[in-house]
């Protein structure tokens, strides 16, 4: 870590949480914390289960918050409540491991005043996780609290500031317990009926949740709203939202086998150079369609030839398991079946073969490492 010389007393460190049914991980998460913080406040939207029970356990300050679909203002409400010099923002799925409660120890002892934010390495389990792209990205998680944070946005909340920012090496474990994404599509909905738009950042996380962890009625849901919101883009030319957009509306239409929509959409000049996630979109259409060379030419664009926008495993994992079962599936397919025998042979071994190497290469396919 990097050695910052020490200012004063040292600081006093205020745990922020907002939680809602996180009876399975709440106990993990303030265990690993709990001897670092001078106060724990914990603020509950609704929980169902033990969650309250095993928040007062370790600490009186636990609050109750009416849920309105805004993350913002419960972290806010949260922050109220902190008295300590800093405030360390903690989801309940998140813990500190040994090695990183030795780092946060020092650091507490040697933070400077003069810093506002620290951010921390945020290790994502990339298994549970169905919208993250990153195993490993920056985040800031303690904050000066007399600078007088806000949160904004009502969901995918960020601070509205500008401050002196540490980054630090101390590594946050993330182990997400199951898809939070309806809840967060509730917000999104909301903003969109309230606002009609969504801000720029707001639009990139929505496209991203539809994509990764959309059910089918979250996406026929958005399919207006995105529709309108394209036409929008191409006349601001906002051009990589634009393609985002148009990978998230290829799922939806090849969800509804709406053919001519996706023809239309996958012809416009934006997608001259498509995206991993418009190759994607197009070979599970022609799956859809037993289509499985046309299939199989498709997935192996978007993994050797096309870089991801959305989801970074649509180059990799996922189009590799999907080009292996095209590949799988055209070895099966009347066409090959109906070539003379030494050549039907030959074809069918050759497919099965790529299919294996395929499969090979997405179980030891990683993700980038880091976002930042």
């Amino acid at each position: 870590m990097k050695v910052l010389e020490r200012y004063g007393c040292e600081m006093r460190f205020s745990l922020c949480m907002i939680v809602k049914n996180e009876e399975a991980v709440l106990r993990d998460c303030l265990d690993s914390l709990k001897e670092l913080m001078d106060e724990i406040i914990i603020v509950d939207t609704g929980s169902t289960d033990r969650t309250k029970e095993i928040a007062a356990e370790y600490t009186p300050y636990v609050y109750d918050f009416e849920w309105v679909n805004d993350f913002a203002a419960a972290r806010n409400f949260a922050f109220s409540k902190a008295t300590g010099d800093y405030i360390y923002s903690a989801d309940a799925d998140e813990y500190l491991d040994e090695e990183n409660k030795v780092k946060f120890k020092a650091l507490k002892k040697v933070l400077m005043p003069e810093v506002e934010i620290v951010q921390m390495i945020y290790v994502t389990e990339q298994i549970n996780h169905p919208t993250e792209n990153f195993a490993k990205d920056l985040r800031p998680k303690l904050f000066k609290r007399l600078r007088e944070f806000t949160w904004i946005d009502p969901i995918h909340e960020t601070i509205n500031t500008s401050p002196i920012v540490f980054d630090s090496d101390i590594e946050v474990c993330h182990r997400p317990q199951g898809d939070h994404s309806n809840r967060d599509f509730a917000v999104f909905e909301r903003i969109i009926e309230e606002r009609g738009t969504l801000s720029d950042r707001l639009l990139t996380m929505y496209l991203r949740e539809l994509y990764k962890a959309g059910s089918e009625e979250a996406l026929d849901r958005a399919r207006e709203f995105l529709e309108r919101t394209l036409m929008a883009l191409k006349q601001k030319g906002k051009e990589l939202l634009a393609r985002q957009t148009i990978a998230v509306l290829l799922k939806i239409y090849r969800q509804a086998d709406d053919g001519v929509a996706i023809l239309r959409t996958a012809l416009q000049e934006e997608v001259t150079m498509p995206s991993a996630e418009v190759c994607m979109e197009l070979g599970y259409f022609f799956m859809k369609k037993e289509e499985y060379e046309e299939a199989s030419k498709w997935f192996y664009r978007a993994a050797f030839d096309c870089e991801s926008e959305i989801d970074i495993a649509s180059s990799g994992t996922s189009a590799l398991m999907a080009l292996a079962l095209s590949c799988r599936k055209y070895a099966k397919s009347p066409r090959i079946r109906a070539l003379p025998k030494d050549e039907y042979e030959y074809e069918t071994i050759r497919l099965m073969e790529k299919a294996a190497e395929y499969e090979h290469m997405a179980r030891h396919w990683k993700p980038q490492e880091t976002g930042f």
